[in-house]
């Protein structure tokens, strides 16, 4: 009995500008319609309008922007990451350290 190869389609990611979501959000804020109906309007997934009105919202209440958010973040996970690459190599020298101290006379 073979196996069969499933082959998936290969799924794209729309991507949106700034501007676009910006100006989405605005729609959303500006009218009497609900986010579903003008989610329907622009052509994009109601869970996409949503969390943008979400994150515009949570933004405008620290004070800052969307992009300053973002840019933030990625600055918070480069540093994590970067933490853990020097706590590996930090490990990785007391081992040798008490390995090599071991085998010194």
């Amino acid at each position: 009995m073979e196996k069969s190869e499933v082959i998936m389609p290969e799924v794209r990611r729309r991507r949106y500008t700034d501007a676009f979501k910006m100006e989405a959000v605005q729609l959303v804020r500006e009218s009497a319609h609900p986010v579903a109906q003008v989610a329907r309007d622009l052509g994009i997934p109601d869970n996409v309008l949503y969390r943008w009105t979400a994150q515009h919202r949570q933004a405008e209440a620290h004070g800052t922007t969307r992009a300053a958010q973002r840019t933030e973040a990625e600055e918070l996970a480069r540093l994590k990451r970067e933490l853990a690459r020097v706590t590996q190599e930090r490990d990785f020298l007391r081992r040798a350290a008490a390995f090599f101290a071991r085998e010194s006379p």
